[in-house]
């Protein structure tokens, strides 16, 4: 394989079944924050912890449409960009759940505390796994356009 194909292999675009994958996370965010939104909008007399509770998800659902819809929309090769970005999102998510049920549950059983350090660590290794990617083919780009 020529250095040139490697070049063009590298400047791809995203797979036809990748960008189905990002459609579909785009789908499930906007639906999951639309069905969390309507069930805020028709309950008026919920406690403010399940109405910050919601809305925090609404954003949460919001952030994961909208990246779906970056994703799937770029005409120019990412250079696994979009799995940083998705990692920094899970992770962003995972921070702000987190926080948020020790805020408003300080005692919770001890299996829930190791499934939530488990979702934790899962999240960081992916963010991890996504940046060393995305450093290993900026590096091979630069190796094969010298």
């Amino acid at each position: 394989m020529t250095p040139e194909d490697l070049l063009g292999r590298l400047d791809a675009r995203l797979s036809f079944r990748r960008r189905i994958a990002y459609a579909a996370v785009a789908f499930a965010g906007l639906a999951g924050s639309a069905l969390i939104g309507v069930l805020w909008a028709t309950e008026p007399h919920l406690p403010p912890r399940t109405q910050v509770a919601f809305g925090v998800l609404v954003v949460i659902g919001a952030a994961w449409a909208v990246f779906g819809g970056w994703a799937v929309t770029r005409r120019m090769p990412l250079f696994a960009r979009d799995r940083v970005v998705a990692g920094w999102l899970g992770l962003a998510a995972w921070t702000v759940f987190a926080v948020g049920a020790a805020v408003v549950a300080p005692t919770v059983p001890s299996w829930l505390i190791v499934i939530v350090c488990t979702l934790g660590v899962t999240a960081a290794a992916n963010l991890a796994l996504a940046l060393r990617a995305r450093a290993t083919l900026l590096r091979r780009r630069a190796e094969l356009t010298e």
